[in-house]
């Protein structure tokens, strides 16, 4: 399964840019949907949860890359529905969601923003 762009809220570091949404879920401002959803996980390198009808991910990026202070690199996503109600287990969520995003993410994380990034 692969997550359409809009089911989603995606926030990540690069290399070199500090943390952004790179999805929004289409919500015109994310963050107080990303904030509700994350509330109380301060701290936690991993993460998959239900918040309602939301499910919320938070996991080290898979292959290993660190920003330029080297640390390691988190995503957080939330799913929304109706794609949320179809993932059922942690691994499902991680590689649903990591499967969504991986090749754009490979194009721009060493970018100097993530703006810089080609076309899909």
């Amino acid at each position: 399964m692969i997550l359409e762009p809009g089911s989603f809220i995606w926030a990540t570091r690069g290399r070199s840019w500090g943390f952004r949404f790179l999805r929004d879920g289409g919500f015109s401002d994310p963050l107080p949907v990303y904030e509700a959803a994350f509330a109380g996980t301060a701290g936690q390198r991993e993460i998959c949860q239900r918040v309602g009808d939301l499910l919320v991910l938070r996991f080290v990026d898979p292959e290993g890359r660190k920003d330029h202070a080297r640390r390691v690199i988190s995503h957080d996503f939330v799913v929304l529905p109706p794609a949320s109600n179809e993932i059922q287990s942690p691994s499902d969520g991680v590689s649903t969601a990591w499967n969504s995003v991986a090749n754009e993410y490979d194009r721009i994380w060493d970018a100097a923003s993530p703006v810089e990034r080609t076309a899909e």
